[in-house]
């Protein structure tokens, strides 16, 4: 009786919406699939605007609610803080991460670098309300025994502690880290000699959920794929099949998915665009720039269908075990379009050469190391402004895609186009599960609340948004900044994406951020400054270091952590040599001397 009353009183505790308004109350629970991309970009789904093929992700499209202003962080794993908790990144310990801190913030307040102790997984609540809960992939929110998935609320969990690792081979990212750390419930694992990421993830979240399948538990499953983070790398089939797809060039790319999305109902007809000043004109590459740059984004491609057939592959299992229909699944990705060129720097092509097969001809196949850059990167988040590690709407603004195939309530097949944010994920999930939350205390230790609101009213058609027009939502990462107030976005972005000053959008009319209100607005944009004045004191945001950047900082901290140690003991290595081959010949000097005397 006591369970049963606290799974009714479950919608009352999990959010500040009531998630469950309108829903079956004699539904049974459903499972939870949540399907993580790695650095796709706003158009990079077909059903968003992709030009290459994502037909198992576009069935759920179809089959649920496409979020066309839903936003994360413009870095993974502040991204991943906020998606298990429905905390902010700095109050979950993800200020910055290890790979992009700089020194002057290491060990500071938010800063952690790890999730903190602070915030409760969505797995743990999961849990605590009578689900099965697994992980596979990608996990990058720490890597010592206590904050591994295992310890956070997963039964089961397969998992890269990593930013990210080669597809084929158990092999770090190399420059970056020394090894690949993968383990399996808490415990250093093995790939198989057959592993390829995006089938693999899917393969042990299949046994995860098989094994357990005799409890009679629902399942909680988070699915965290490695693509198409860097290493860009594809099966040959998948990578052919996009040959000839990309030798128009970047910007005829970008144009066509503004367009493509406009007919989907994404963005606004005729949405104007930016172009960033980081994107080469096509026109002036030679040919065989063009031809290994089309490669590259061939690769990228390939990796994406592949993904998506992995998903469809799951889909498949759930539809073939009876699960489908109450199932809810979740499609996201993690941040914007990976823009970083690991070949535009002299110690980038260094490490590049040395480890990596980098004949163009090879790019996106095993033993490469294939980027996309900021050309490809800028079609990947069209139509909108920025990428990756920015807070343009390039590098927050992702696809979203919530479906639950069985449930009427849902308006499948529409698009919610209002204000949506990652922090809105868990208790969207708990709610539509009825499982409990939790207030600023859990099992009697004080912790971050939940800051989100429930989806559900979106989800069913009962209100076009969620947040109050006067609801400030705060964002800070590496110096990079946004305040979202109903349609409007107040944004800075430090070099090279920006100047550090303050500009005023409307995202909803204007999502490419083309036309800054600041002026014609400027008491819309004082209060606005104000709002991220008091975001950044709460959660205490600390300014950057002059000079920062992300990209910088990320070799600085790989070459401190990964190649100045091996240049130090190779430098040892070679003194000691050098010692023994003088010694030698100071030796036989003597012996000669003695023996002329």
């Amino acid at each position: 009786m006591k369970r049963a009353l606290a799974l009714l009183g479950a919608v009352a505790l999990v959010g500040n919406a009531s998630p469950g308004d309108g829903k079956p109350p004699e539904r049974k629970r459903p499972n939870i699939v949540i399907l993580l991309a790695d650095d796709w970009g706003f158009s990079d789904v077909g059903s968003f605007g992709a030009e290459f093929r994502t037909p198992n992700i576009d069935a759920l499209a179809k089959a649920g609610v496409r979020f066309s202003d839903f936003h994360v962080a413009g870095s993974c794993s502040p991204t991943r803080a906020m998606l298990q908790t429905g905390v902010s990144n700095h109050r979950a310990g993800l200020g910055n991460m290890p790979e992009t801190i700089p020194p002057e913030h290491v060990g500071k307040p938010g800063y952690d670098t790890v999730l903190n102790d602070r915030v409760v997984t969505m797995a743990s609540l999961f849990r605590d309300g009578g689900y099965r809960t697994y992980l596979t992939g990608k996990w990058h929110l720490g890597k010592t025994p206590d904050k591994l998935p295992t310890a956070r609320g997963y039964d089961h969990a397969f998992s890269l502690a990593d930013a990210g690792a080669d597809n084929f081979e158990q092999r770090p990212i190399e420059g970056l880290y020394d090894t690949a750390d993968w383990t399996e419930d808490g415990k250093p694992a093995t790939l198989p000699k057959d592993y390829y990421s995006s089938r693999f993830v899917i393969d042990r979240m299949i046994a995860y959920i098989d094994g357990g399948r005799s409890s009679g538990k629902p399942f909680f499953a988070s699915v965290n794929f490695l693509a198409n983070h860097i290493p860009v790398q594809a099966p040959d089939a998948y990578i052919d099949r996009y040959r000839a797809a990309y030798r128009q060039g970047w910007t005829a790319i970008r144009a066509a998915r503004r367009d493509r999305a406009a007919a989907l109902g994404i963005v606004p007809a005729g949405t104007p665009m930016v172009t960033m000043g980081t994107t080469r004109d096509w026109a002036t590459l030679t040919a065989d720039q063009r031809a290994a740059y089309a490669r590259a984004m061939a690769a990228y491609g390939g990796m994406a269908e592949a993904a998506d057939e992995q998903i469809g592959r799951l889909v498949a299992h759930l539809k073939a075990s009876g699960d489908y229909d109450n199932t809810v699944f979740v499609f996201l990705s993690d941040n914007g379009a990976e823009p970083t060129d690991p070949m535009g720097t002299f110690l980038g092509r260094l490490n590049s050469r040395i480890h990596y097969n980098m004949d163009p001809a090879e790019q996106g196949r095993r033993g490469s190391f294939t980027s996309i850059g900021p050309g490809w990167a800028s079609a990947a988040s069209s139509p909108l402004r920025g990428y990756k590690f920015s807070a343009g709407e390039g590098g927050l603004r992702v696809p979203l895609i919530i479906a639950w195939p069985g449930n009427p309530a849902v308006k499948a097949g529409t698009v919610a186009g209002r204000l949506a944010y990652v922090t809105d994920i868990a208790p969207t999930l708990l709610g539509l599960a009825a499982v409990p939350g939790h207030g600023d205390t859990y099992r009697g230790r004080r912790v971050e609340p939940m800051t989100g609101a429930s989806l559900w009213p979106m989800l069913t058609g009962q209100a076009d948004r969620v947040h109050p027009d006067t609801q400030p939502i705060g964002y800070e990462l590496s110096g990079n900044a946004a305040i979202f107030r109903g349609d409007y976005k107040l944004v800075k972005n430090l070099p090279p994406t920006g100047t550090g000053e303050w500009h005023l959008y409307d995202i909803v009319r204007d999502p490419g951020e083309t036309h800054d209100l600041a002026g014609a607005m400027p008491g819309l944009f004082a209060t606005m400054q104000g709002d991220y004045a008091a975001f950044a004191a709460r959660d205490q945001v600390l300014p950057m270091p002059a000079g920062y950047t992300a990209e910088q900082q990320i070799n600085t901290n790989g070459f401190n952590k990964s190649v100045r140690p091996k240049l130090v003991r190779g430098a040892a290595l070679l003194l000691a040599l050098a010692a023994m081959v003088g010694g030698a010949i100071w030796w036989r000097w003597r012996k000669r001397a003695s023996a002329a005397r």
